[in-house]
């Protein structure tokens, strides 16, 4: 990783500076390779689950390290365009004060009213062209949703009246999955057509559609559009488990940093979460060392 992107990433993600590590230019290509080390100690601990493995998704930048897993990306080409759409990003998110708003709301909550009146509001401010929008579906009652800052400030300050039961803004520089990240279309877009795209060994699931990816051409294009899409984590996981009543559910590991994955699984599919496990690429020698 550090030959390709031309930094120390590991020294970045175990003494940081956390600021710089958080850096959206820093913290996709992170995430990416801590993913996939995550997979190759689960192949070292259980090399049965890897072997078995029938279906992956990736959530965002996630979904690269998925496409990898399964042979469909190799790893250095895959972390060089991971490094082209995380400076990309960082760059548009860089260009219009913007950020990404968590929000659970009561079933009452109408996301879509709540972000046409915000754009307005910010229309009455003077801002053209405004965007407020849902750019993540992560279960039932919980949105991300992103735009100018001044949309989701006016948000915080009406939610009782839209319904949101809690309300709170995430750590990043700008307003991922929406239109604002039109600029980092065409960077991703050239990178993607340079570099071999194989059909995956197993089913991927795009965050575009929550569908299984079809072919490389499918893959090339769906990568370049999740950027200004919404992620539909919720139906990916709708897609993935869905079951005949009375059928088993599969085993589910979640590889890599953290485990809000496995949160939102149990808040969709209880039965299936119940066959989960988090696999983190730096656990075991944490437990050592205390």
């Amino acid at each position: 990783a550090e030959k390709v992107l031309g930094y120390d990433l590991l020294s970045l993600c175990l003494e940081g500076p956390r600021d710089a590590l958080d850096r959206t230019q820093h913290c996709q290509p992170a995430v990416f390779v801590a993913s996939l080390a995550a997979v190759e100690k689960l192949n070292h601990l259980q090399p049965e689950v890897v072997e078995r493995c029938v279906a992956a998704a990736g959530y965002s930048v996630g979904e690269f390290a998925a496409l990898v897993f399964a042979g469909a990306l190799d790893f250095a080409e895959a972390l060089y365009a991971v490094k082209v759409r995380a400076e990309a990003m960082q760059k548009a998110s860089e260009a219009v004060p913007s950020g990404m708003l968590s929000v659970v709301g009561r079933r009452e909550a109408n996301y879509k009213f709540a972000c046409l009146e915000a754009r307005k509001h910010c229309e009455s401010l003077g801002i053209e062209n405004p965007v407020c929008t849902v750019s993540n579906y992560l279960f039932p009652d919980s949105r991300v949703i992103a735009g100018h800052l001044q949309a989701l400030e006016f948000l915080q300050e009406n939610a009782r009246k839209y319904y949101f039961k809690r309300t709170k803004m995430l750590p990043v520089s700008g307003a991922f999955h929406t239109r604002l990240m039109e600029p980092a279309v065409e960077p991703l877009a050239e990178v993607l057509k340079s570099i071999e795209i194989q059909k995956p060994l197993f089913c991927v699931y795009s965050n575009v559609d929550g569908k299984k990816y079809m072919h490389s051409n499918h893959i090339q294009k769906l990568l370049v559009k999740q950027v200004v899409s919404p992620v539909l984590w919720e139906q990916t996981m709708h897609s993935v488990y869905e079951r005949k009543q009375g059928t088993e559910f599969p085993y589910t590991y979640e590889v890599g940093p953290g485990n809000q994955l496995g949160a939102i699984l149990k808040q969709c599919n209880l039965k299936a979460w119940k066959q989960y496990k988090h696999v983190d690429a730096l656990e075991d020698e944490e437990a050592a060392e205390t």
